[in-house]
């Protein structure tokens, strides 16, 4: 051992350390009030910043009082009605000193605005304002599903928003464009990027053609602009896929917009890591995978998040508690505290692997980007149904993969053989739960703010929102005055559904390619003689299957893959795309006279809206029409729904679709008292 002051001590000097990336946890349930105890709780554990989860009812602009909100209202996310909520979702949390990211995007510009007013009442300086509004609505229209307005009036409010912001929120990111949901919905690497990319060049056009920017000020609205991506478990492939974004953003940038300074041709992006990845089965795997998917994000210094969330080990199985988020906020604070990777330049500079396959990206990316500009860019894209389709396609494709057992995933399709699980010895106990009394809470204070407010004031601001709407004024000055008048969330988009209308985007379902082929002796080919022998047994051309997405849950994954499935076997689908509610649901399966009810819910509305659809159907007559339900479904709702009338129930286990088609038919099959056919599949 040497002395002190010996050779030891004369060694290497410490490193100086990077500053660690923002850490944040997606997060907010139940109520304002809820919420607000939990993000304390989690600054208080070493969180730096807030990334706030609206519910279903506060993306999509309807009050919780709203016939369509019903079983949604705090599941998701926190209901935010009014300034009342925004103000309770953030008492004692210093707005001027916070960095919050808020997932919202058909109503960005409304949030925008309470959080403003909010922070006006703290005495903030607008200028000190930190943080991002996701904003992007073309994702929405093509994987996540809460968007509202048409294509030109959404464009309209991210146009207003980030004019609105550059002049008076310098500070704050208006929109990140989120290539995230993308991946969830299948999107490989390229079409992620290229997507994204073109989404982020018909924001730009849009706001530069408004007018409302003089040409000095270009650059710092291009430098405003931020990015929120998804980092899959193939984590090489996705640090180039981060790479070969900075690379393309830099390059748009510079020879689209003439931007110079190099700081605001910065690819600037927050990261949640992948989400879809995580399983069901043996979900204690989901913490490596979520390492793994971390680490892709921040191992290369020249591509490195700017700001990371992950996910809970348990998502997969339903809403995670406090202590599951503190365990990822911890995965996070200790790479970042007790490793040495901020303490070295970018460790992947000059690899000849890396360089080749970023290359090979860019260049792949270039051309899609090419492609959707010669079709008049990302909106006209969006409208045609080509990247919706394309999606679906990339989705079913890999889902494909997955069954055949050529994408691996443990616990799942390989490596099945488990011990005991601690964690989900008691599977009810492994979630947080929403009580459902609160619901009818929320609803009681919406209409006690409704009947204590100025009622001429609430009138009158929103008859002027829908004067700016119908012309051509920037509209977030009207928005923050019906912000401050007390006007509700759903009366603010109602006012401009109005003048603007609703959009119900294309499904994708149909222009969808065959990705797993009937070969004699397939799966497929299986089931596609059980549906053949089944409708013919029925007297019936073909059988048909109607698959419905009840109230406000957008993600249309699941469901857009069993229609695609069960297309290929040989079944006529019924599928109207997402947002309707029970009675719809039943009146389509009256009026197409379908043989099986197949419901797609991830909200944790199941156990008020599959009820609701057992009821209306035996109202109608139509009790042995057999339904079959999908989700993220806690064991104990399983068996209510099951014990209510529900055929079968599929969770994320069950990921072989040709095999749930085979039981759909077994389903239609004992529902009509025919013999089951002993068919292998």
């Amino acid at each position: 051992m040497s002395e002190a002051g010996g050779p030891a001590a004369a060694g290497r000097q410490p490193r100086r350390k990077d500053r660690p990336w923002l850490m944040r946890t997606y997060a907010g349930h139940s109520t304002a009030e809820a919420s607000n105890e939990l993000y304390r709780r989690n600054l208080a554990k070493g969180q730096t910043g807030l990334s706030v989860a609206f519910d279903l009812p506060t993306q999509t602009g309807y009050d919780p009082d709203h016939l369509l909100a019903r079983g949604e209202v705090g599941r998701v996310g926190v209901p935010v009605a009014h300034l009342g909520d925004m103000r309770r979702l953030f008492r004692e949390i210093p707005l001027g000193q916070m960095n919050t990211s808020m997932t919202i995007n058909a109503t960005a510009m409304w949030l925008l605005a309470l959080y403003q007013v909010v922070a006006e009442e703290q005495g903030t300086d607008l200028a000190a304002l930190q943080g991002t509004t996701q904003n992007d609505i073309v994702k929405e229209y093509l994987s996540r599903g809460t968007h509202v307005f048409p294509p030109g009036p959404s464009l309209r409010l991210t146009t207003d928003m980030i004019a609105y912001t550059v002049g008076r929120m310098p500070k704050w990111n208006p929109i990140n464009i989120c290539s995230y949901h993308l991946q969830e919905a299948g999107a490989t690497p390229v079409q992620e990027i290229s997507y994204a990319m073109s989404t982020a060049v018909a924001v730009l056009d849009a706001v530069f053609a408004s007018g409302q920017v003089p040409d000095d000020r270009r650059g710092e609205v291009v430098g405003r602009i931020s990015f929120f991506v998804n980092a899959g478990v193939r984590f090489i492939e996705e640090m180039c896929k981060m790479r070969a974004f900075g690379r393309i953003w830099d390059r748009i940038t510079r020879e689209r917009y003439g931007i110079e300074d190099p700081r605001q041709r910065r690819f600037r992006y927050g990261v949640q890591v992948n989400s879809l990845g995580l399983t069901e089965a043996q979900p204690e795997n989901n913490v490596q995978r979520i390492v793994l998917e971390m680490l892709a994000v921040t191992l290369s210094k020249d591509a490195r998040a700017r700001a990371v969330q992950l996910p809970a080990w348990n998502e997969a199985l339903g809403l995670p508690r406090p202590w599951d988020q503190q365990w990822s906020l911890r995965i996070q604070q200790v790479l970042a505290h007790e490793s040495d990777l901020l303490e070295y330049d970018d460790i992947f500079a000059g690899s000849r692997v890396i360089e080749a396959e970023v290359a090979a990206l860019e260049a792949e990316c270039l051309a899609e980007i090419a492609r959707i500009e010669e079709m008049g860019g990302a909106m006209a894209a969006v409208e045609s149904g080509y990247l919706k389709a394309q999606l679906v396609s990339s989705h079913a494709e890999r889902r494909a993969r997955i069954e055949a057992g050529e994408e691996k995933i443990v616990g799942v399709n390989v490596f099945q053989s488990t011990e005991e699980n601690p964690l989900t010895a008691d599977l009810d106990g492994a979630i947080m739960t929403v009580d459902p009394a609160n619901e009818a809470r929320v609803v009681a204070a919406l209409h006690s703010w409704r009947e204590d407010r100025n009622e001429p004031r609430a009138t009158e601001a929103l008859t002027a929102l829908k004067k700016a709407a119908a012309g051509t004024d920037n509209l977030m000055t009207t928005t923050l005055e019906c912000a401050r008048a007390g006007v509700t969330t759903g009366e603010w988009s109602w006012a401009l559904r109005d003048v603007f209308g609703e959009f119900r985007a294309p499904t994708g379902v149909s222009g969808a390619p065959l990705a797993v082929t009937a070969e004699p002796g397939s799966p497929l080919a299986a089931v596609r003689e059980k549906v053949t022998r089944t409708a013919r047994e029925l007297g019936a051309g073909k059988l048909r299957l109607l698959v419905g997405k009840p109230g406000l849950d957008g993600h249309s994954n699941g469901a857009e893959q069993i229609a695609v499935r069960a297309r290929d076997a040989g079944f006529e689908v019924v599928y109207q795309g997402i947002r309707l509610t029970p009675g719809q649901i039943v009146s389509a399966a009256l009026a197409e006279d379908v043989h099986c009810v197949g419901l797609s819910i991830l909200s944790g509305s199941h156990a008020e809206l599959v009820p609701e659809v057992l009821a209306q159907l035996r109202a109608a007559g139509a009790a042995e029409l057999p339904v079959v339900v999908g989700g993220i479904i806690p064991a104990a709702d399983a068996a209510a729904l099951r014990a209510a009338g529900v055929a079968a129930v599929f969770t994320p286990k069950d990921f072989g679709i040709t095999e749930i088609i085979g039981r759909i038919v077994d389903e239609i099959r004992q529902a009509n008292q025919l013999d089951p056919l002993e068919v292998p599949v």
